[in-house]
């Protein structure tokens, strides 16, 4: 039978590899592998199609190869629309010259702007959607500060530590009492101000209680020129200290 689509469309990400134990050991986009995932994608949803079926980069396969052949799960019916996450410009536009690409993933907040420089440019030039991840600053523009070294986030991010913590903390304070000013939450604002980027850019919100996934919900899908002057002066382009990209260090 197939699966129910009133509720939305189906998207799904294929090309991780992890162990046993959960531990992530790269990305496989060969063609082949791709077949493979979407074959048992398509059977444990028990649907003969995806809305939109997205790839990591593979640094062994050049992104021609991997988009040329979910185009053609496209042309087979296998896949509405496809799209890439995490790549820089100059990719984005060797892929969608092998296939039209609809969506781009990648990290986009208050806390992270780095896409705005050239990724953000070109993905409008080309017509290419944005589904932004970590709207939220990895959790700290929702107050979730964590304990330094007994944070995960600590372990691998440079933005959790030490005195990069405590600057970083009393940005997302100065964004709260915005918020707060305002009528909405610190997370509120935070959403809001993604979605305020443009049309073409939608948040990804993910939580762990119906509690906060209804404090997501009810965030304001357009912001007031004058909040959004607010926001950014809480936390000014430039601001932040310490990458949010993954490391064992600095």
């Amino acid at each position: 039978m197939p699966f129910h689509r009133v509720r939305g469309p189906i998207q799904i990400k294929f090309g991780a590899l992890r162990s046993p134990d959960g531990r992530f050991l790269g990305v496989d986009a060969r063609p082949a592998a791709m077949k493979t995932a979407l074959s048992y994608s398509l059977r444990r949803l028990r649907t003969d199609y995806l809305d939109l079926y997205m790839t990591g980069l593979d640094p062994a396969v050049p992104i021609e190869e991997t988009v040329g052949a979910m185009g053609e799960m496209v042309q087979q019916g296998y896949a509405r629309h496809i799209g890439i996450t995490n790549v820089d410009a100059d990719t984005i536009r060797r892929a969608h010259a092998a296939h039209p690409i609809t969506a781009l993933q990648c990290e986009y907040s208050l806390m992270t702007r780095d896409i705005e420089a050239e990724i953000l440019p070109v993905c409008r030039e080309l017509g290419i959607g944005i589904t932004a991840y970590g709207v939220l600053g990895r959790g700290l523009l929702a107050g979730s500060t964590g304990n330094g070294e007994g944070d995960w986030r600590a372990a691998v991010m440079p933005r959790f530590r030490g005195d990069n913590l405590r600057h970083n903390t009393t940005l997302a304070d100065a964004l709260a009492r915005v918020a707060r000013s305002e009528g909405m939450t610190a997370a509120q604002a935070a959403i809001a101000w993604v979605a305020s980027q443009g049309q073409e850019i939608i948040p990804l919100v993910g939580a762990r209680t119906a509690e906060r996934l209804m404090e997501a919900m009810k965030a304001p899908l357009e912001l007031s020129a004058k909040t959004l002057a607010m926001i950014d002066s809480a936390i000014p382009e430039g601001a932040v200290r310490g990458s949010s990209h993954m490391s064992a260090g600095d």
